[in-house]
C-alpha cells in the first residue's frame, strides 16, 4: 500500500541575507517519514503559489509546523504592537482558512507550537503575545544558548484531562515536554477543547469538538526525536494512521477489466 502524503507546512528564510527560500525543518520531515509513516512534503505557505482547494487534493493530511513569525493579532481582531513580534501574513493567508476547510472535511491534520496557535486562531480564538509577562506563568521560551539537546530538553509537565483524548493516546495522564514558544492561547475559540495544561495553566494541548477527523495540537514540540521519543511517537503514529485510512478512503477503486 501506498504511503499517505503530508504536507508539511513551510516557513520563509532567507540565506546570507539575499536568497530566499520556503523551508521546514529536517526533524518535521524525519517525524513525518519515520513515526507517521507517511511522504513528507514541503508547502511552500504563500497564496501565490498554492490554493487551499489544490492542497487538500494533493496531501492527505497536514503538519502546521513551529516557526519564528506569529499569526497576525489582526487574524484574532487585535492590534499590532510590539509584543507581538514578527509576522508571515502570507503564512496566515493559507493555513488559517486551510485548517478551517480540513475541519469540515475530515481531513487529518497536526498543529505544533505556531500550527497550535494557527488552530485556535482558525476556530476564533485569541493568543497573550508573550506567556512570560503575564502574572504567575513561567518563561515557555526556548533557552538562547546551549546545544540543541539543551534546547529541546524536557522542562515541564503537561496534564491531561483524565480519560480524555491526549490521556488515551498517550497512556498517561501526565507527560514531561520540551517549551520553546512565546505566545499562548488566550481565548479558546470555539469548539476547542483544551485537553492539556503546563503547571501554570498554559493551555499545551487541543483538539476540535465534533470534528470527524484528527484535529490535535500541542504547544510543545513533539518532532523532536519523535520516531524514540514515547511521548512524541504516539501522537505522530495515530496522525499517520489517520492519514492512511483518508488516503485508502479517497483511492479510486480499481475497475476490473472482464475478457
Amino acid at each position: 500500500m501506498a504511503r499517505p502524503v503530508v504536507g508539511i507546512i513551510g516557513n520563509p528564510h532567507t540565506i546570507n541575507g539575499e536568497y530566499e527560500l520556503h523551508g521546514a525543518g529536517v526533524m518535521n520531515t524525519e517525524a513525518v517519514a519515520e513515526a507517521s509513516g507517511a511522504i513528507p512534503v514541503i508547502i511552500a505557505a504563500d497564496p501565490r503559489f498554492v490554493g487551499v482547494d489544490e492542497l487538500i487534493e494533493v496531501c492527505d493530511g497536514f503538519v502546521f509546523t513551529g516557526g519564528r513569525p506569529n499569526v497576525h493579532p489582526e487574524a484574532y481582531g487585535e492590534v499590532e504592537t510590539p509584543a507581538h513580534g514578527a509576522f508571515d501574513r502570507a503564512r496566515d493567508a493559507v493555513t488559517l482558512p486551510l485548517i478551517r476547510k480540513l475541519v469540515a472535511r475530515g481531513q487529518p491534520f497536526l498543529g505544533i507550537c505556531r500550527g497550535f496557535q494557527e488552530v485556535n486562531v482558525a476556530m476564533g480564538g485569541t493568543l497573550d503575545p508573550e506567556i512570560r509577562d503575564l502574572p504567575g506563568r513561567m518563561n515557555h521560551r526556548m533557552p538562547p544558548d546551549g546545544t540543541l539537546e539543551e534546547k529541546f530538553a524536557l522542562r515541564h509537565k503537561v496534564s491531561f484531562t483524565p480519560g480524555g483524548v491526549f490521556a488515551r493516546l498517550m497512556g498517561a495522564d501526565a507527560v514531561m515536554t520540551n517549551t520553546l514558544h512565546g505566545q499562548g492561547i488566550r481565548r479558546a475559540g470555539a469548539r476547542i477543547v483544551v485537553d492539556g495544561h503546563a503547571p501554570d495553566g498554559t493551555a499545551e494541548a487541543i483538539y476540535v469538538d465534533g470534528a470527524p477527523g484528527f484535529t490535535l495540537a500541542v504547544q510543545w514540540h513533539p518532532e523532536y526525536r519523535a520516531a524514540t521519543d514515547p511521548v512524541s511517537r504516539p501522537l505522530f503514529a495515530a496522525f499517520g494512521r489517520a492519514a492512511a485510512v483518508w488516503a485508502a478512503e479517497r483511492s479510486p477503486v480499481p475497475v476490473r477489466r472482464i475478457a
